[in-house]
């Protein structure tokens, strides 16, 4: 009788899972699926001479994706219209299997912070003798708190701290003005707990990733994926997209001052995707054909430990491969001490920052008043936020020891 065999069926997840499927007539094609209610995925195999189907070693005849990818049918969950429920892996003659995916793994705890005006919640394996490094995990321009980010971190040898630093209670609701001195307050707070201290951050975390360790001799490792080595513009309010980028403001204050900030270009395309109702590529918000004012180009050579930069050649977001490379220019002119790197995904688009092996089918994303486009490929997308996860857990841990 045809059996699935799922190693192991619970787990973090930011780890893959190998499927097997046993006892079936050699040459037989057999359909599997996975579906959370919501979303769904599957693979046409033909069992091999043994009468198996090994997701490690074979590829789908037809499906939702492509070639020999153990994690194919995670990312490729294609949206249903049904209602989120459990994650289930069927086989027609063989039942079902229930996969537990855990976004905050059993051996870590959680603490919330709301202290000394810092928002945020911190995560640490549980029962650590030794004192572990520390890394700040912050969010892009959507706000709030990255805490799967933290969690998931934190059970590869860290402390982390998923920082929030506007759109929640007790915080400024835009992105503006916010003052770099709140940044090192949370690193005196995670001080306390935690060794040597990371920053990783995404998109716009990214580019405040690179002006924390700027600012901040503490740091002594950074991660910006798909981020920026150029200050840029601050997120105001407003109704739609139109308003919140013509609200001229700096994102970031240092005693009290607004830093320079490379502004929006509010040009004739940008404006007709908004008013058609096309789908948006943040990217063309941003012009580097004049070249960068050196005043916005944050001073990465400052960074007292490595810096790795992750860019994607097709991000729809903003053009991170280009102002990344004023990050690494300025590290090389600088002859930066500590290691650091530049990897771009040539065909990934935005949405590779934070944990793999999640859906990577949705090519656009809300925004307001508007709908974005991320940019991309889907399979390349999933396999470049699946290294670049890799690539960020191995950086920290190499820059910060574990």
């Amino acid at each position: 009788m045809a059996e699935i065999l799922v190693n192991p069926k619970t787990t973090p997840l930011d780890q893959p899972v190998d499927i097997v499927v046993v006892g079936l007539p050699p040459g037989d094609e057999v359909t599997v699926q996975l579906s959370t209610g919501d979303r769904a995925s599957h693979g046409v195999f033909k069992a091999d001479d043994r009468g198996v189907v090994d997701l490690t070693r074979h590829a789908p005849v037809e499906g939702t994706y492509q070639g020999v990818d153990p994690m194919g049918l995670f990312w490729s969950l294609e949206r249903t219209g049904g209602k989120p429920g459990p994650m289930c892996l069927s086989v027609p003659g063989a039942g079902e299997v229930e996969l537990e995916r855990l976004s905050v793994p059993r051996s870590v705890e959680r603490v919330e912070v709301r202290e000394n005006g810092l928002v945020g919640t911190l995560f640490a394996p549980e029962d650590d003798g030794g004192e572990l490094p520390g890394v700040i995990v912050l969010s892009g321009s959507e706000g709030g708190l990255h805490e799967s980010d933290a969690a998931l971190l934190a059970a590869h040898g860290f402390v982390t701290f998923a920082l929030g630093y506007f759109g929640l209670k007790g915080l400024p609701e835009h992105l503006v003005d916010i003052p770099l001195e709140y940044f090192g307050e949370a690193i005196e707070h995670l001080s306390e707990r935690a060794g040597p201290i990371g920053v990783v951050g995404g998109s716009r975390g990214g580019e405040l990733a690179l002006l924390i360790g700027a600012t901040f001799p503490q740091v002594k490792a950074v991660v910006s994926v798909v981020g920026s080595g150029v200050v840029t513009q601050g997120i105001g309010p407003g109704a739609n997209l139109l308003q919140k980028l013509s609200y001229e403001a700096a994102s970031w204050t240092c005693k009290g001052e607004p830093l320079p900030y490379l502004p929006y270009d509010i040009g004739d395309e940008l404006r007709a995707k908004i008013v058609n109702d096309e789908p948006v590529p943040l990217r063309l918000a941003f012009t580097t054909e004049d070249g960068v004012p050196e005043d916005v180009e944050i001073p990465v050579e400052r960074i007292q430990g490595g810096v790795l930069l992750i860019s994607s050649g097709h991000d729809d977001g903003w053009p991170s491969a280009e102002l990344s490379e004023v990050a690494l220019r300025r590290l090389k002119d600088h002859d930066h001490p500590f290691p650091y790197e530049h990897v771009v995904y040539p065909e990934a688009g935005h949405l590779i920052a934070g944990p793999p092996h999640r859906p990577a089918t949705d090519v656009t994303y809300p925004g307001p008043g508007v709908t974005f486009s991320g940019g991309g490929v889907p399979q390349a997308t999933a396999h470049a936020q699946a290294n670049a996860w890799k690539r960020t857990v191995e950086f920290l841990q190499e820059q910060l020891g574990t």
